[in-house]
């Protein structure tokens, strides 16, 4: 054993530090992640939450605390590393914001497990459960991207209804004029 190992400088062994050094590139590379306690879940109950999860494009990972914390350091996010408490699952997710917290949230509620939240990350700053469950609450990002769609549509229809009034006005006035002439003949 090395004079480092024999002191308390802990010594990682490369199966180890390949999780730190995934970990740390999943994390460099969220939208947003979701810190959960999943004590009391059956095998069954935590396979169901992973495929909702899974469906979602959201990775859910069971974590050692101590390896976390490396990976957070290593990507910059060891902020969040207090909520790193007893057993802790993370949900990632690369692309919507808001899908692991609503996810989760919406599994908590369901199973009635209100404190199952600790805590989470979304675009680098670290929210707390209550943070987590307003970020919960937001639209997903597709819609949100159809309600700009319909705001942006709604002028446009309404500039076309007015462009077209003039010529549809002139149609309906040309065909009285016809009808009153024909009628008169």
């Amino acid at each position: 054993m090395s004079d480092e190992g024999r002191h308390g400088a802990a010594v990682i062994p490369e199966a180890k530090q390949k999780q730190v050094a995934d970990l740390a590139e999943k994390l460099g590379r969220m939208r947003s992640a979701v810190l959960s306690d999943y004590r009391g879940l059956t095998v069954a109950q935590l396979e169901e939450l992973r495929a909702s999860l899974r469906a979602a494009g959201v990775d859910y990972l069971v974590l050692k605390n101590t390896l976390a914390r490396r990976a957070g350091e290593e990507a910059g996010l060891s902020e969040f590393t207090p909520q790193l408490v007893g057993p802790t699952a993370i949900a990632i997710s690369y692309e919507d914001i808001s899908a692991p917290a609503r996810l989760l949230i919406e599994y908590a509620r369901t199973n009635r497990r209100t404190d199952m939240v600790r805590g989470g990350i979304a675009e680098g700053q670290v929210l707390s459960p209550g943070e987590v469950r307003q970020l919960a609450d937001l639209p997903s990002r597709e819609v949100l991207i159809a309600q700009l769609m319909a705001i942006i549509e709604a002028p446009v229809s309404q500039l076309l209804g007015l462009l077209d009034a003039p010529s549809r006005d002139l149609v309906g006035l040309l065909d009285a004029q016809a009808q009153a002439v024909g009628g008169a003949a």
